[in-house]
């Protein structure tokens, strides 16, 4: 089992809604973490990346859930809620619940950028 450590995690952590039945979610942006001092940008794309500097994950939404996986075969799984421009984050490898903010749109990604291949969704790390 690999862990995703929270400093990671919180450069990846895109924004979800929980109001998915009817309409497309609106995921995509510039998304801010305060970690310590340091505040961290996420750029969080519709084609299922996002970013922080050169790391790269693949992300998916199932149900009230937050898939992640950097490509190395199992997804780490968060539970989420979606308050406006606020995104909260918990469980997983998560001591307390992580808050991020959207503070802008995403950029298109650079073509020299990959996104990891999806693990098969059964595949999940457990602790």
């Amino acid at each position: 089992m690999r862990l995703i450590p929270l400093s990671l995690l919180l450069a990846l952590l895109p924004a979800v809604t929980t109001a998915q039945t009817a309409h497309r979610l609106h995921l995509e942006g510039d998304w801010q973490a305060k970690a310590g001092e340091e505040i961290r940008h996420i750029m969080v794309r519709t084609d299922s990346s996002a970013q922080f500097g050169d790391q790269v994950a693949r992300w998916r939404v199932v149900a009230d859930s937050l898939w992640l996986t950097l490509g190395d075969g199992v997804w780490q799984v968060y539970g989420m809620k979606l308050e406006g421009e606020r995104l909260t984050l918990a469980g997983g490898d998560l001591d307390k619940p992580v808050t991020l903010r959207r503070v802008g749109p995403a950029t298109p990604r650079p073509d020299s950028v990959v996104i990891p291949p999806p693990p098969p969704p059964t595949d999940r790390a457990w602790d």
